[in-house]
C-alpha cells in the first residue's frame, strides 16, 4: 500500500464517523423540506411525496455521476467535501428561495384549478430539491472510492450512514418547537459545513489515491442493465411499502408529528441494521430466501394491522415518552424484519456482483445504489399518484410485497422459491381491502359497519353505521365530532348560529370545512343568504350529499362547494364575506395546525367585508392551557379587538374586521325576520342565551404565537392525551378567572337596559354551568347537580344545561321506576325541560305501543322521525 493509502487508512474510523453525520444531516434535511412543502401544499402527503420522490432521483441520479468523477478525480474526499459544503450553503438559503418562489407562484397561478395547482408547485418543489440531493447522491461513490483501499466496505458505510439518517428522524421533533424551521434548517447547515470542512482537511491531510486517477477499470463497469432494473424494482416496492405503512400506521397510531418520526425511524433503523448484519450471511441462503421472507413480511404487515390497532385502541400509557416508546417497539415488530431484508440485498449484491466480476467492484455497489434509489423515486410517484388513489392503501402493500418477491427471485439460487408464489398470493387476497372499521376501532366501534369508504391520496374518508342507525363520518380513523345523532347535529349547526346572529345582516358566508354540511345547514335559516364552503376531503363532500342529507336538511343543493385547500383558496379567491366560520378539527395531526396560524388568521380577515367577522371553533377538550393562549394569542395579534364565546365545550374565538356590534347587531338581525324564523335561527335558545354565552375579549399580552414558519402546538398537544384530566381542570378554571362580570359584559355588547334582566339571567346561567362542568371533572357530583338545576332556574332556555338535566333523570329512570316512580310520568317530566330530548320520546313511543295506544305510539313516531331521521326505529317503522 502506498503511504498516501495508509493515511486514508488512517484516517478511515474518523471519516466513517463523519458520514454517519452526513446521514444525519442529510434525512433531517429531507424531513424539513417536507415540513416546509407541506406548508406550501396545505397537505402534508404531498410534501412527503415530493420530497420523497426529488430526494431519492436526486441520490441515485447523483449516485451514477459520482461513479463518473471517482473514476476522474484523484481526491475524490475533496470532492465529496466540496459538495457536502454546496449543499449546505443552498439549505443556508432555501428559506429565502422558497419564500420568494411561494409568492411568484401566488401571482401566477393562485386562480388555477386545485389539480393545476398541486401539479405546478410539485414540478417546481421538485426541481428544487433536486439539485441539493443530487449533490448528496454522488457523494456516496466518492466515499466508497476513498474507502476502497482500507477494510471498512460497502455495508458499514452504508449501514451508518443510514442509521445516522435514522437519528436525523427524530431531530427536527426537538428543533421545530424550540426554533422554527428556518433556524432548524439554517443549524443543520452549519452542521453541513462542519462535515465539508472535516472532510477536506482530511482530504488534504492524506493526499490523492496513488495510481488511481483516470482510472477507467472493469471495476468502474455498471452492473447489467436487468440487474440495475430489476433492483430498482425492489427500491420502488420499498418506498410504495414506506408510503402505504406511513399511511395506514400514521392513522392507528395518530397522524401526530411524533408518529411519523418513529415510523421514519425504524425504517431506517430497519435498513442500517440489515445492511451491518449483510456479512454474516451467506450468499446462497440470503439471495436465495430473501425474496420470499420479504414478501411473507411485507404481507404480515397487513395481517398485523388489526392487531395493532386492537393493542392502541385499548392501550393507556402515562406519558407521551412511554406511548412513543411502545408504538416504536410494536411499529418494529411489523415493519423491521422487511426492512433488515432490504438494508442486506445491497451489500449482498454486491457480494455477488464481486464474486461473479472476480474483484471487488466498488462502482457496481453505487451503480446498484443509483439504481435503487431511482426506483424508488418512481415508486413513490406512482403510488402517490396511481396506486392509492385507484387501488387503495391495502391493495397497494399488497403489490409491493408481490414485486419484492418477484425482482428478488432474479438472483435466487433457490428456484424452489416460486412454488411459494400461491401460498403469497392466498396470503394477499384476504388483505388487499382495507379492514372494517369494526376491527381497526374495536373498543369504539366494534358493533359498527362500514357505508361508505373513500380514498385518495390526501384522506381516508369512512361514513360508519352504529347499531341504533346513527352515521358517523371518519376522516383518518378519527371522528371529527360529526354525526347524525340529534344532539351532535344540534351542536354542529350552533356553529354556524353564533357567527351568523352576530352580524346585523349577513348575506355571504364561507365555511372553511364542509365535514357533514351539518353545520352549514345552521345558516340556511337565514334570509337573502348565499352560502360557501371548501372542503380538502372529496370522501366528505360525496358523504354529505349522498349519506347526511336527511340531517343536513340537503344543504349540498343550497350551498356552493369548492373541493380546495382552504388556506389557498382564502388566497385565491376574489370574493369578500361578511361571516368566515372555522370548522373544528384535531389540531395535534400533522398539517392540522396551520389552520390556527397568524398566517391563515390574516387570510381570513383579508376576505372579510368592512364589518364582517371570522369566528374559528376551538374544542376545549382538545387544548391544554399553554396551548390554548398561544391560539389565543395568535387570534388577538391579527383581531385586536378579538372576543370569545362558549357553547358547551366549544370555544369561539370572534374576529371582528372592525368591532363587534354586540346586542344591537344581534336584534336589527332578528328584527328581519317572524317569530318562527327566529326560533330556527336561535335554535330555539332566542337572542340572550346566545349573548349570554360571551367569555369576554382575548387579552393575553406577549407570548408565543402559532407561526407555520415556527410552529408550536402540534408538538405540545399530543402530550395532552396523557395528561387530559388535569388539564381540563386547569383550562376551565383559567376561563372561568377571566370571565368579565356581568356588568362589565352589558356594557361591551351594549345592552338596552329594558333587556337587562334577560341577559344577565342567561350570562349567570352559562358560568354556572361552567362550573358545573368543572365540579364534574373534580368528581364533586353533588355540587355539579346542584350548580346545573340553579343554572335552568336562571335560564331554562339554554339547551346545554336543559339536555344535562334531562339527560341524568334519563340515565336514572330505571332507578327511579325500581323505587316505585311512573315509568309513563318521569318521561314525560324530561319532556317537560327538553320536549326534543329523543331518547326520551323513543321510549315513550315503546311505551305507548306496547300499551296498544297505536294513535299516541304514532304521533311520538312522527315527532322521532323529526328529531332523529335516521334512528333504526324510525326506518324500520317506515
Amino acid at each position: 500500500m502506498d503511504a498516501p493509502d495508509r493515511g486514508a487508512a488512517g484516517w478511515a474510523w474518523l471519516l466513517l464517523g463523519l458520514y454517519f453525520l452526513s446521514g444525519v444531516a442529510g434525512v433531517t434535511y429531507e424531513v424539513l423540506w417536507v415540513r416546509m412543502l407541506s406548508i406550501l401544499f396545505g397537505a402534508s402527503i404531498f410534501g412527503v411525496i415530493i420530497t420523497l420522490a426529488a430526494f431519492m432521483s436526486g441520490l441515485g441520479l447523483g449516485s451514477f455521476a459520482g461513479t463518473w468523477l471517482a473514476r476522474r478525480f484523484s481526491r475524490p474526499l475533496a470532492v465529496f467535501a466540496i459538495l457536502e459544503g454546496a449543499v449546505a450553503v443552498f439549505a443556508f438559503m432555501m428559506p429565502g428561495l422558497f419564500a420568494s418562489v411561494d409568492a411568484l407562484l401566488n401571482q401566477v397561478a393562485v386562480n388555477a384549478p386545485l389539480s393545476e395547482w398541486y401539479v405546478l408547485q410539485s414540478v417546481v418543489a421538485f426541481l428544487i430539491l433536486f439539485v441539493p440531493a443530487l449533490a448528496l447522491g454522488t457523494g456516496f461513490p466518492l466515499i466508497l472510492k476513498t474507502f476502497e483501499s482500507t477494510r471498512i466496505g460497502l455495508a458499514a458505510i452504508y449501514g451508518l450512514n443510514t442509521l445516522g439518517g435514522a437519528l436525523g428522524a427524530l431531530l427536527p421533533l426537538l428543533l421545530l418547537p424550540e426554533v422554527g424551521w428556518v433556524v432548524s434548517i439554517r443549524l443543520i447547515a452549519l452542521l453541513g459545513l462542519v462535515i465539508a470542512v472535516c472532510a477536506l482537511l482530511i482530504a488534504l491531510k492524506t493526499g490523492p489515491l496513488a495510481g488511481r486517477s483516470g482510472d477507467r477499470s472493469g471495476r468502474g463497469q455498471a452492473p447489467s442493465w436487468t440487474t440495475l432494473l430489476t433492483y430498482a424494482g425492489i427500491g420502488a416496492a420499498a418506498l410504495i411499502l414506506q408510503l402505504g405503512w406511513t399511511r395506514f400506521y400514521g392513522m392507528i397510531l395518530l397522524r401526530t408529528e411524533y408518529v411519523l418520526a418513529i415510523i421514519l425511524f425504524v425504517f431506517l433503523v430497519g435498513l442500517g441494521l440489515g445492511s451491518l448484519a449483510a456479512r454474516h450471511i451467506s450468499l446462497r441462503h440470503g439471495l436465495g430466501w430473501f425474496p420470499l421472507a420479504a414478501g411473507l413480511f411485507a404481507l404480515a404487515s397487513l395481517w398485523g394491522l388489526p392487531l395493532l390497532a386492537t393493542w392502541a385502541d385499548h392501550a393507556h400509557f402515562d406519558s407521551l415518552a412511554d406511548a412513543m416508546t411502545a408504538q416504536l417497539l410494536a411499529l418494529a415488530v411489523l415493519t423491521l424484519p422487511t426492512t433488515l431484508i432490504l438494508g442486506a440485498w445491497l451489500p449482498m449484491l454486491h457480494r455477488h456482483l464481486a464474486q461473479e466480476g472476480g474483484g471487488t467492484a466498488t462502482m457496481a455497489g453505487a451503480w446498484l445504489y443509483g439504481a435503487n434509489s431511482v426506483g424508488a423515486a418512481l415508486g413513490v410517484l406512482i403510488a402517490g399518484v396511481l396506486l392509492v388513489p385507484y387501488m387503495g392503501t391495502a391493495a397497494t402493500i399488497v403489490l409491493a410485497a408481490l414485486m419484492l418477491f418477484a425482482c428478488g427471485m432474479k438472483w435466487s439460487p433457490a428456484g424452489k422459491a416460486w412454488l411459494a408464489l400461491p401460498l403469497l398470493l392466498a396470503l394477499a387476497f384476504p388483505v388487499a381491502t382495507m379492514p372494517p372499521v369494526s376491527r381497526l376501532l374495536p373498543e369504539a366501534h366494534a358493533d359498527s359497519s362500514d357505508l361508505f369508504v373513500q380514498e385518495d391520496i390526501l384522506s381516508i374518508t369512512h361514513v360508519v353505521e352504529q347499531p341504533d342507525g346513527q352515521r358517523l363520518l371518519l376522516s383518518d380513523l378519527r371522528r371529527m365530532d360529526a354525526s347524525s345523532e340529534p344532539t351532535a347535529v344540534t351542536v354542529q349547526k350552533n356553529q354556524a348560529r353564533l357567527p351568523m346572529l352576530l352580524h346585523p345582516e349577513p348575506r355571504q358566508v364561507l365555511f372553511l370545512g364542509l365535514g357533514t354540511g351539518i353545520t352549514a345547514a345552521g345558516a340556511l335559516d337565514f334570509p337573502h343568504l348565499r352560502a360557501e364552503a371548501v372542503e380538502l376531503s372529496a370522501g366528505a363532500i360525496e358523504a354529505a350529499d349522498a349519506y347526511f342529507s336527511p340531517v343536513n336538511d340537503k344543504v349540498m343543493s343550497r350551498i356552493d362547494v369548492s373541493h380546495d385547500d382552504a388556506r389557498r383558496y382564502l388566497r385565491a379567491t376574489a370574493g369578500r364575506y361578511d361571516v368566515i366560520v372555522g370548522d373544528l378539527f384535531h389540531p395535534d395531526l400533522v398539517g392540522r395546525s396551520n389552520l390556527l396560524s397568524i398566517q391563515q388568521f390574516r387570510r381570513a380577515r383579508q376576505r372579510l367585508r368592512e364589518n364582517g367577522l371570522f369566528v374559528q371553533w376551538l374544542a376545549l377538550n382538545q387544548f391544554d392551557t399553554r396551548s390554548l393562549e398561544t391560539v389565543l394569542r395568535s387570534f388577538q395579534s391579527v383581531f385586536p379587538q378579538a372576543v370569545l364565546f362558549i357553547d358547551g365545550f366549544r370555544l369561539a374565538m370572534v374576529g371582528p374586521n372592525s368591532a363587534l356590534g354586540g346586542a344591537p347587531s344581534v336584534l336589527a338581525n332578528l328584527a328581519r325576520m317572524d317569530e318562527v324564523r327566529q326560533q330556527a335561527v336561535t335554535g330555539g335558545e332566542g337572542a340572550w342565551t346566545w349573548l349570554g354565552r360571551y367569555w369576554g375579549p382575548v387579552a393575553l399580552g406577549s407570548g408565543p404565537v402559532q407561526d407555520e414558519w415556527a410552529p408550536r402546538i402540534e408538538f405540545s398537544l399530543p402530550q395532552l392525551r396523557y395528561t387530559q384530566a388535569q388539564d381540563m381542570n386547569h383550562l376551565i378554571q383559567r376561563l372561568l378567572q377571566q370571565r368579565p362580570s356581568v356588568e362589565m359584559a352589558g356594557r361591551t355588547l351594549r345592552v338596552p337596559p329594558e333587556k337587562r334582566e334577560q341577559f344577565e339571567r342567561a350570562y349567570i346561567a352559562s358560568e354556572l354551568a361552567m362550573r358545573s362542568m368543572l365540579a364534574t371533572l373534580n368528581g364533586k357530583t353533588e355540587e355539579a347537580r346542584k350548580l346545573m338545576r340553579f343554572a335552568y332556574d336562571a335560564n331554562p332556555r339554554d339547551r346545554w344545561v336543559g339536555f344535562d338535566i334531562a339527560d341524568s333523570m334519563f340515565a336514572s329512570l330505571e332507578q327511579a321506576a325500581s323505587m316505585g316512580m311512573d315509568r309513563r310520568q318521569a318521561l314525560t317530566r324530561i319532556l317537560s325541560i327538553r320536549p326534543d330530548h329523543a331518547g326520551a320520546v323513543k321510549a315513550l313511543w315503546k311505551l305507548e305501543r306496547d300499551a296498544g295506544n297505536q294513535e299516541q305510539a304514532d304521533n311520538y313516531l312522527l315527532y322521532l322521525r323529526e328529531l332523529s331521521p335516521l334512528d333504526a326505529v324510525v326506518r324500520e317503522e317506515g
